[in-house]
């Protein structure tokens, strides 16, 4: 029988490339919705290839667009933020896989994990947003988390057989991003073209900002923290610009443990969708032969300050964790308009952090006063 799923973001780049797992493993999976924002001749395309129940549009005129389309096919169509989280809440599917872009994806992670539907996460954000209210929440329902993340499906995977009490650290990689030799002085100068054209990674806009910066790995940090529950102290990065190595634990005998491969997010999105098996594939395979050299180097903390503002959120955990990814989040989305300057991003974040009200146990709904907050304090920057 076919495992039933459902893909948010089927139109972006993690959602394309678990499309293509789809398509490998028809008999094995089964698409029952998908959501996108606004692209409507790529959801009409992927309604008449798949032939999803119900597909949710987060962009309400793109809704009425694919309705008029696809809804003579039978299928249903849903519009607007209530129609994403109502699809995300259905529990006739066995596995949700959230490969949804910033905030906005925390809250269909809650509302799946709410169900009692086990989550493939690409989403980083919803842990470092709300990770203590997922984790309790789980606790409850028995849903389970898979991770989609290059670097925590490699943790994920060097974990297995081993116990938590054996592992003296966990190592995650990052490739340094385009900047990782760049003068910092010129960082002032760092234009939009340049900030996304990624060395290694074929990611969306929003992801690739956020190598750029490597706030992506300060956030991988807060979500390996909810994910493996090490302490903060036990997670460590290293920066590998041939992506080969994706993440690595040591142990306290000094055995390391890693998860190499070719950078292709279809090797973490086919596994988390098909786990715990490792089935056949026919993507590309990593010959040692050709790779070359492997080099490793600290992160450099001045070229990078949003690692640091990372760790510090998560030691302070509260709100601070998840005003850092809100502000991190429309900084970006500002850098990418052309509003404020690539530099500006950390400072918007050090700032936000400093001056929001922290709150200790933040509900779900001071989430969302604070995402309201943090808008308006990074559209008047």
């Amino acid at each position: 029988m076919r495992k039933r799923i459902s893909i948010l973001g089927s139109t972006g780049s993690i959602g394309l490339n678990a499309l293509e797992v789809v398509r490998h493993l028809t008999d094995r999976l089964d698409i029952v919705y998908l959501s996108a924002n606004k692209n409507t001749e790529r959801m009409v395309e992927q309604c008449r290839e798949f032939h999803p129940e119900a597909v949710a549009m987060n962009n309400e005129e793109a809704a009425e667009i694919v309705y008029n389309k696809v809804n003579k096919d039978g299928i249903d169509v849903l519009s607007g933020r209530e129609g994403l989280i109502e699809l995300a809440g259905r529990k006739d599917v066995e596995l949700m896989l959230n490969g949804l872009v910033g905030a906005l994806g925390m809250e269909p992670t809650l509302e799946a994990v709410l169900a009692c539907v086990d989550v493939a996460l690409s989403n980083k954000e919803s842990l470092v947003m709300a990770g203590d209210i997922i984790t309790k929440t789980m606790e409850k329902t028995g849903a389970r988390l898979f991770p989609v993340d290059s670097e925590h499906s490699a943790i994920w995977q060097c974990l297995a057989g081993e116990s938590l009490d054996d592992v003296r650290r966990i190592i995650l990689t990052g490739s340094g991003g385009p900047f990782r030799s760049r003068a910092i002085n010129t960082f002032v100068d760092v234009t939009i073209e340049e900030a996304l054209k990624h060395p290694n990674w074929d990611m969306g806009k929003k992801i690739t900002i956020d190598s750029a910066t490597m706030m992506n790995k300060g956030l991988e940090v807060i979500e390996a923290f909810w994910l493996f529950r090490l302490d903060v102290s036990q997670v460590d990065i290293i920066v590998h610009p041939q992506s080969i190595i994706h993440s690595m634990i040591e142990l306290k005998d000094g055995s390391i443990k890693a998860q190499l491969g070719v950078p292709d997010m279809k090797v973490p999105i086919q596994y988390a969708l098909t786990y715990p098996r490792h089935v056949d594939a026919h993507w590309e395979r990593l010959d040692f032969t050709e790779c070359g050299d492997l080099t490793f180097q600290p992160p450099d903390l001045e070229r990078f300050p949003c690692i640091k503002l990372a760790f510090d959120a998560i030691r302070r955990m509260g709100t601070t964790p998840a005003v850092l990814n809100l502000s991190n989040d429309y900084a970006v989305y500002r850098f990418l308009d052309g509003k404020i300057r690539f530099t500006d991003i950390p400072r918007i974040i050090e700032s936000a952090i400093e001056k929001h009200e922290w709150l200790e146990d933040p509900s779900l709904n001071d989430l969302k006063i604070l995402d309201k907050w943090t808008k308006l304090l990074v559209e008047n920057f």
